[in-house]
């Protein structure tokens, strides 16, 4: 997916001659290839730069079109013959280094004093309540009402009929129609991607957007992190309830139900109709099938077929887990015998 210009300014333009001076990997092939934006290796198209790395053991996932990237000396031997290659120990941070050069985040960027931008498009019908902020390039449709304090960043785009609560903040977002986020929702910040570079930890930039589609709920202080490269997608009458935390790059499917305290790691998907208790926890690029259910408080850790109903941590089949807490009962409560 390309960097959406709405929420992040295109900078200069660099070469990989350029790229490699400014991190100081080596370079092996064309030095004026110009790099035109940036994206994961699986999903690389013409003239994007992405990043290999890892111990080199497993063979990643690569786009086709793939034609520069950069990687580390163990990923190396998994580059196809004819594509560009920065080499560095720190393939990562070096690649969100390049990032932030050739593109700057427009929420972060200096804007004029006044409360509603005057190159925002509000609908006559919108409601815009006192001490809102609505940002340059941000559209906010028919019926939509925007309560005290909500922040809504430049370009956001939200639809019809929709509530927007007090002090939510909302950047890199697309919004549908008939979505309510309740008061202190956080969405489109970046997510918790950490990086290792050579000072140490560092956090990595986030390039993705938030997509909610039509009918959705967000609960209060909930956060929605918008995506590394590719979006987060809350789908169609999916419904979040106060204080859960969705990771970048999820895909939460249509009429999804996630109950308080949840927390959903980066690049789960969750099929649709799925419905998750109170306090459940799902690692990341886990996948969850339609129709699933959760118990309360289950931590999941591996993929969960169409339908079927598990709980405990680590979760596991429903009738499984009762089985063994039975079992457990048993041996710490054994019945005494006259």
């Amino acid at each position: 997916m390309a960097v959406d210009p709405r929420f992040f300014a295109p900078e200069a333009p660099l070469s990989l001659g350029q790229a490699a001076e400014l991190t100081g990997a080596d370079l092996a092939g064309d030095a004026d290839f110009q790099i035109a934006g940036i994206a994961s290796s699986a999903h690389a198209r013409p003239g994007e730069l992405a990043f290999l790395d890892g111990d080199g053991r497993a063979a990643p996932d690569l786009s086709p079109a793939l034609q520069a990237v950069v990687t580390t000396p163990a990923m190396r031997g998994h580059v196809p013959e004819g594509v560009s290659v920065l080499e560095t120990r720190f393939a990562r941070h070096a690649h969100s280094v390049i990032a932030k050069a050739l593109f700057r985040p427009r929420h972060l960027m200096p804007t004029g004093s006044e409360r509603l931008n005057e190159n925002a498009s509000i609908h006559p019908k919108a409601l815009i309540a006192p001490g809102a902020v609505v940002g340059a390039g941000a559209a906010i449709g028919e019926g939509t009402v925007v309560l005290p304090n909500a922040v809504i960043g430049p370009g956001v785009q939200i639809g019809r009929n929709c509530v927007i609560g007090a002090g939510v903040s909302i950047i890199c977002a697309l919004i549908g129609d008939h979505v309510s986020i309740l008061s202190g929702a956080r969405i489109g910040e970046a997510g918790f991607g950490v990086l290792s570079g050579p000072a140490g930890a560092e956090d990595a930039p986030h390039f993705g957007r938030v997509i909610i589609q039509d009918h959705v709920t967000i609960g209060a202080n909930t956060c929605i992190d918008r995506g590394v490269f590719e979006d987060t997608i809350i789908g169609e009458r999916t419904k979040i309830d106060n204080l859960c935390q969705i990771a970048h790059n999820v895909q939460l499917g249509r009429s999804v139900i996630v109950a308080a305290f949840g927390g959903i790691s980066g690049s789960v998907r969750v099929g649709d109709g799925s419905m998750l208790g109170g306090r459940v926890g799902i690692a990341d690029h886990v996948t969850v099938g339609e129709r699933v259910s959760l118990a309360a408080s289950a931590g999941l850790f591996r993929d969960v077929d169409a339908g079927e109903t598990w709980g405990g941590t680590p979760a596991k089949p429903i009738r499984q887990w009762m089985r063994e807490i039975a079992w457990l009962q048993k041996q710490t409560n054994p019945k005494k015998t006259s």
